[in-house]
């Protein structure tokens, strides 16, 4: 993990955390099988609302690693909810690999030119981004440290 960390540091896993994320939101806007972009439908929002916590919780890591700051409760708690947020996003690897399998069931249909490429974009990045929340929960141990709240007030030095 320690020449995984050289070649990706967290600044990178960040950003690349926060690319995918904007590009899967975007993605779940599109419609593979029309090749159309649906806004008024319901339940295209519901990954870009869990992603928000994913921003959060990676806007505080940011923060506390520049800032050379311990962990809080209330990172641990926004930690917490992104592993369940993480069960979405297995879903969401399973239910991109369904969609582009289904390919030979539909195969008669007319599909457009566009199928192919667009589902297969979305399995790899929804694939990519349980890696790289892993990874970032890895770093947040490492760069900011456990979380350990028995003795948070005698490890703080409010004169550093």
């Amino acid at each position: 993990m320690n020449t995984l960390s050289k070649i990706i540091t967290w600044k990178r896993n960040i950003l690349a955390s926060a690319v995918v994320l904007f590009t899967l939101i975007v993605l779940s806007f599109y419609g593979v099988y029309t090749n159309q972009f649906y806004f008024l439908k319901a339940d295209n929002y519901i990954f870009p609302i869990l992603t928000s916590v994913h921003f959060l919780y990676l806007y505080v890591i940011w923060f506390k690693i520049t800032e050379d700051e311990l962990p809080d409760p209330k990172m641990r708690n926004i930690e917490y909810v992104l592993y369940a947020i993480m069960i979405v996003y297995v879903f969401k690897v399973y239910d991109s690999i369904t969609v582009l399998n289904s390919i030979k069931t539909y195969g008669e249909h007319v599909i457009p030119a566009t199928f192919k490429p667009m589902a297969t974009l979305s399995v790899v990045l929804y694939s990519i981004l349980p890696i790289l929340t892993l990874y970032s929960f890895w770093l947040r141990k490492r760069y900011v440290g456990s979380y350990n709240f028995e003795n948070y007030n005698d490890n703080l030095n409010i004169w550093q």
